[in-house]
């Protein structure tokens, strides 16, 4: 009887242990999410070192131009992250969030004079022109605005890739307000269980975009991770998915690439 019971007591202790370990690790990375210019860096570091940087002629692998803003960088990572796409040879373009991807003559009556001085100096759909001509496959990622959702299929008609181009478009991705200090006191069960109530607005212009666009061309990272429930904000091994509430932590940004590749036409690239 005795026995039998230091096994249990075994058991408890060793169960007790597993949490504190898991709890932990869930705390560390709620701290690290404090530090927004370090997790910005993580954002932007793979996208920076191949941006406007050309194909590789003696590579044979495919070509895949990537577009877009922050929300084009979270995608770079969560590719990168789960080793998908190693059949192609990767380049990305930045038009930042003010600017849109959109042709400078559609832009003009939308950009707001206050950003106005930064799209003149930005990347560009024209600048990039040459690099668009030669991809296999062109992804287009963004916090879209209405109007430039509106404009994207005269955007992607104007470009004039040839009919064995493929063009996809990525919506935006939203998790809601953020409570750090909040999520420090709750337990890893309490953690899971959170369910964030996204930006309707992101809700509302990926709805238009798969109006326009189809689902052969578009992907609603939103609907996908977040569906009618909310968003949850954890991975299954207490990570934290992301660090603003827009962009990705690393665990993160694997959880959200094995969700669009394994539910959306981004698997079948």
């Amino acid at each position: 009887m005795i026995k039998g019971f230091a096994i249990v007591l075994g058991g408890l202790w060793l169960a007790g242990a597993a949490l504190t370990v898991s709890a932990d690790n869930a705390r560390d990375a709620l701290l690290k999410a404090a530090d927004t210019e370090a997790n910005g860096a993580y954002t932007r570091q793979r996208f920076v070192e191949v941006q406007r940087k050309p194909f590789d002629t003696a590579d044979s692998r495919r070509k895949l131009l990537l577009v877009g803003d922050s929300h084009a960088q979270d995608f770079l990572n969560s590719v990168v992250e789960n080793g998908y796409l190693a059949g192609y040879q990767i380049r990305t373009r930045h038009i930042p969030t003010p600017c849109q991807i959109v042709l400078p003559a559609q832009a003009e009556t939308f950009i707001e004079p206050k950003d106005a001085a930064v799209c003149a100096e930005a990347d560009s759909l024209v600048q990039a022109k040459d690099q668009l001509a030669i991809a296999d496959v062109v992804i287009l990622a963004a916090r879209w605005k209405e109007w430039s959702a509106k404009l994207l299929p005269d955007t992607i008609k104007a470009l004039e890739l040839r009919p064995e181009q493929r063009v996809l478009v990525l919506g935006a991705k939203d998790f809601g307000r953020l409570s750090l200090r909040h999520y420090l006191k709750l337990t890893d069960e309490a953690l899971l269980a959170l369910r964030n109530q996204p930006d309707a607005g992101v809700t509302q212009v990926n709805q238009l975009l798969r109006e326009r666009l189809g689902d052969a061309v578009f992907i609603d990272p939103q609907s996908l991770l977040c569906g009618t429930e909310g968003c949850r904000l954890f991975t299954d091994d207490v990570q934290l998915i992301t660090y603003d509430g827009g962009h990705l932590t690393p665990a993160g940004a694997k959880y959200v690439g094995q969700v669009l590749f394994a539910n959306s036409i981004l698997g079948k690239l």
